[in-house]
């Protein structure tokens, strides 16, 4: 079973912005991106979809529709892959929130909501919670996945066992792929790629 995840491209957002949960636009065609991705799919050798699914905000519906046209495979949304709701937080500079905001999320990384979204923990299950929805079978694979850097994160985390508190320390470029695949006989998931 292959599960490729990818993020969403770049987004006319100015750096350094958090924009979370919120519909924020691509700074490119969604065309121009997902020939872009599909290309870099291509170099890296993994296997067309047999189903492309996304979240449903903009920066990656658009993308994985156009991606499932080129490849000519259903796509599917889900609101559960969307990425983390930052509340309050949501359209601010992240160096314009009150350090001690930013501190109290630090020191109770995976229940703390002083944002007034969603905790960690809050958000970790909403991707359980697809996963286990989704029922991740061979039939399905190699299944694409456009979402956002924290749902690739947590998903790496629940597939591969590793703390989530260690997979958001692991880079992950605007366009980056992060490749899962299990053996089916173990039911073991291995990373094949992570940020390429």
């Amino acid at each position: 079973m292959d599960l490729v995840l990818m993020r969403h491209p770049a987004v006319a957002v100015e750096q350094g912005v958090c924009y979370g949960f919120t519909d924020v636009a691509l700074a490119d065609e969604p065309s121009t991106s997902a020939t872009a991705l599909a290309m870099r799919l291509a170099t890296l050798q993994v296997p067309p979809p047999r189903v492309l699914l996304s979240s449903p905000l903009l920066r990656c519906a658009t993308v994985a529709a156009a991606m499932a046209g080129d490849f000519g495979c259903a796509h599917s949304i889900d609101e559960r892959l969307k990425e983390m709701n930052f509340g309050a937080w949501e359209q601010q500079r992240w160096d314009a929130i009150e350090r001690a905001a930013l501190d109290e999320w630090a020191a109770d990384f995976e229940h703390a909501r002083s944002h007034g979204g969603e905790s960690v923990a809050q958000f970790v299950a909403r991707v359980q919670s697809w996963l286990d929805a989704f029922g991740l079978t061979r039939e399905c694979s190699p299944a694409y996945v456009v979402t956002h850097a924290g749902v690739i994160r947590v998903i790496a985390s629940l597939l591969l066992g590793v703390p989530v508190a260690r997979t958001t320390q692991w880079s992950l470029d605007m366009s980056g792929v992060a490749w899962l695949r299990r053996d089916d006989e173990r039911q073991v998931w291995s990373l094949v790629r992570w940020n390429v």
